[in-house]
């Protein structure tokens, strides 16, 4: 009895108890489960949604807060509520808003991903939070946590990049890759069918209407970034699949920790070069 629990493992897929020895796993099938280059910290299941989801709000509203604490501030200010949650242009470019300013002027191209977690203020922090939160744990569901880390991640920069090609001088926000979870969850609707994938193809589909006559009609809305979020979305979501078609593999977990090795370190530099220029 000893020995067998010596030998039982985690399976490094689905998460359920198995022999080490076993050649594959019988409950998701992925192949020698009990080999070492499976079965790490970095290629195996990253938990729950919730971490995940709470991890990139927590980012965000730590970098909103940093944002503020980098203003510059003079007598006055602080009574006038909407400036004192308010970001000014500079701090955001120090900690790394993206746009043809920033990368043309600035060879500054890692902001394509430091930029989906900057805000111009409390209401675009609070609103791309709150839909963030609420796309996110259909798209877990749908997807699994790996895939939509790669959604976040990808369809962000993808979105920036085309506001960049389009002309966007300056522009930050999450909402360029809220919108890619958005575009993956109505190709998932939508390509899934039956009484439930109608179901979610109008309710999303409707948010992404909403989203994009928003933008239409209140100026300053980085559409281009929305748009190209979008189509991310799409295009990421059949390229990836979806749990009900195919269970994530070790490569979606490869993809999916690269994605996050790489926000941190993007953002780690952000936030040293942006104290640097600002307080040094």
């Amino acid at each position: 009895m000893q020995n067998q629990n010596r030998n039982s493992i985690l399976c490094p897929n689905c998460r359920r108890l198995i022999s080490a020895d076993e050649s594959a796993c019988p409950h998701c099938g992925i192949s020698q489960p009990g080999r070492w280059w499976k079965n790490n910290p970095l290629t195996r299941s990253l938990g729950g949604s919730d971490l995940p989801v709470r991890a990139i709000i927590y980012t965000n509203v730590a970098f909103y807060i940093v944002s503020l604490l980098f203003n510059r501030w003079s007598p006055g200010m602080g009574a006038n509520p909407f400036v004192f949650f308010t970001p000014s242009n500079r701090s955001l470019l120090l900690l790394g808003a993206t746009g043809t300013y920033p990368i043309d002027q600035m060879d500054r191209w890692w902001t394509l991903v430091a930029a989906n977690y900057l805000h111009g203020g409390l209401l675009h922090i609070f609103f791309n939070m709150i839909a963030f939160r609420q796309i996110s744990y259909l798209v877990v569901q749908a997807y699994g946590v790996n895939r939509m880390l790669i959604l976040y991640a990808v369809s962000g920069v993808i979105g920036f990049w085309v506001s960049y090609a389009a002309g966007v001088r300056f522009t930050i926000g999450a909402s360029a890759a809220v919108c890619g979870m958005i575009g993956a969850a109505v190709y998932y609707g939508k390509s899934r069918g039956g009484l439930y994938g109608q179901a979610i193809y109008k309710q999303v589909g409707m948010w992404a209407v909403g989203i994009f006559v928003f933008g239409f009609l209140v100026p300053g809305i980085n559409n281009w970034g929305h748009g190209g979020g979008f189509a991310a979305g799409i295009l990421l979501g059949s390229l990836l699949g979806y749990e009900e078609k195919k269970r994530e593999t070790l490569t979606h977990k490869f993809i999916a920790a690269g994605c996050v090795l790489i926000t941190a370190l993007i953002l780690g530099w952000a936030l040293l070069t942006g104290v640097y220029y600002r307080f040094l």
